[in-house]
């Protein structure tokens, strides 16, 4: 995989200087892997998501639309039950850099209100934020969780095959792997997903929940 195409799959390494406060990797020698899923929950694809991690005693994070969660409560509840994390993904996945400060903060709490206990993980939709929404806002209140693999999986432009081997290309020990449990990704999650984690379980990885006490990479 060249360098250009690998790049595609790591993301900007230029939004570490932006938000440094930011996790991007958990710091460890160990094969663990931290699934996430942005987006859900929505019918069908989010319970798709759900049989696959179940069947390789998988752990991930869901980082929820807030307007999601009220629309579809009782996929939302089956997150919960099988005991995966939960971060806060804004109410209507705004954009941060094309929103005031006082209404991104607004749809924040908005998401956070819907949720059934508090959690400490954020992720801004685009990966994408003000340093005021974010220093002035967001750092006391959460920490602020991206990536260290993006698997592409909304790119309708990508096949499911090269979004699988780039991704599984990307992967190291303490990667935040990015999937997204949405219609849009779904022509390639449904192919990638069970072949990723046939794959990363065969070369000896957890996929876990990551702990708070776990050094992250910033």
């Amino acid at each position: 995989m060249g360098l250009m195409h690998r790049c595609l799959f790591t993301g900007a390494r230029w939004l570490r200087w932006i938000y440094p406060q930011a996790i991007w990797r958990m710091k460890t020698t160990e094969k663990v892997l931290y699934l996430t899923f942005d987006d859900g929950p929505i019918p069908e694809v989010t319970p798709f998501v759900l049989q696959q991690l179940a069947q390789h005693q998988a752990k991930a994070t869901f980082f929820v639309i807030g307007d999601n969660v009220q629309k579809h409560p009782e996929v939302f509840e089956l997150i919960l039950a099988a005991g995966h994390g939960i971060g806060n993904h804004t109410e209507n996945h705004l954009r941060g850099t094309n929103t005031s400060k006082a209404d991104y903060w607004a749809n924040v709490a908005t998401c956070q209100n819907r949720l059934p206990g508090p959690t400490r993980w954020f992720r801004p939709p685009y990966g994408r934020l003000t340093r005021q929404q974010y220093h002035q806002l967001l750092q006391h209140e959460y920490t602020l969780f991206f990536w260290d693999v993006l698997s592409q999986d909304y790119d309708a432009g990508l096949s499911p095959q090269a979004c699988l081997e780039g991704t599984l290309q990307a992967i190291r020990p303490g990667s935040i792997v990015v999937f997204h449990d949405s219609w849009k990704a779904w022509p390639r999650l449904e192919y990638v997903l069970p072949e990723f984690l046939a794959e990363v379980t065969k070369q000896g990885y957890r996929l876990e929940v990551p702990l708070l006490n776990i050094p992250p990479i910033r």
